[in-house]
């Protein structure tokens, strides 16, 4: 084994060696809320085989503390889940990026397409799609009562013809939104798509949707994150 340096500890020359340096993935933590976006990651990180540890996050008290009492603002200065510390230290956010990394950990997984294909491309529009015109939808408009009924009507009609588009694709190309390969988009989509029962949008009109939300709630790995969780599958 090549000895990269040496370094003194306690007064003494101990041989530290290149495989002493930590790795980005080695001992991951993924900080997490329960019922929000990051459930996405956590999917990611089971189907790949990634393991991570989990610190959840208090994000309805502020300032917002991990579950160690640590404030999160200075984990995370954005302030929201997910966000995953690297082996090696450093922290990555924004969880389509976290998931898309996690994939890339593991590309036997199928999760995320080689790099540079027409496949890795339509998953990433199908992530920004989900990120911009589902999950920014419900939230904060369908989260937060203060902005009345009014704009909040406003967002679920805009989410419902977005689901309708989904919808139609899905009865398309299904079973998944890459037709027979589960990806990082899926996980994102079921997700977000989740949270319709608490914003009261009736997903009946979408019977594509709902078999997919089934399909994926009832895959194991999924069930795994479910209950590290205590969530309940959507309904």
């Amino acid at each position: 084994m090549t000895v990269a340096k040496r370094q003194f500890r306690f007064g003494h020359a101990i041989p530290i060696t290149r495989d002493e340096k930590p790795s980005p993935e080695a001992a991951m933590k993924l900080y997490y809320s329960t019922g929000t976006c990051s459930f996405a990651a956590h999917i990611v990180a089971r189907e790949a085989g990634i393991p991570i540890e989990l610190e959840r996050v208090n994000i309805h008290k502020t300032p917002h503390l991990t579950a160690n009492g640590d404030d999160f603002s200075k984990i995370n200065p954005k302030g929201y889940v997910p966000a995953l510390r690297l082996g090696d230290g450093s922290v990555l956010s924004e969880g389509a990026v976290i998931a898309q990394y996690l994939a890339d950990l593991n590309p036997e997984s199928g999760l995320m397409p080689p790099a540079g294909t027409l496949e890795r491309y339509r998953v990433q529009s199908w992530l920004n799609f989900i990120a911009t015109e589902l999950h920014k939808m419900f939230s904060p408009w369908m989260f937060h009562a203060e902005y009345g009924p009014a704009i909040q009507q406003v967002a679920r009609d805009k989410i419902g013809n977005r689901l309708a588009h989904v919808e139609e694709h899905l009865a398309e190309q299904g079973p998944f939104l890459m037709g027979q390969q589960f990806t990082t988009a899926d996980a994102y989509l079921f997700t977000i798509a989740g949270w319709s029962a608490f914003a009261k949008i009736d997903l009946t009109p979408f019977p594509n949707l709902r078999s997919y939300m089934e399909r994926i709630g009832s895959r194991p790995k999924v069930q795994e994150a479910l209950a590290a969780e205590r969530m309940k599958p959507a309904a």
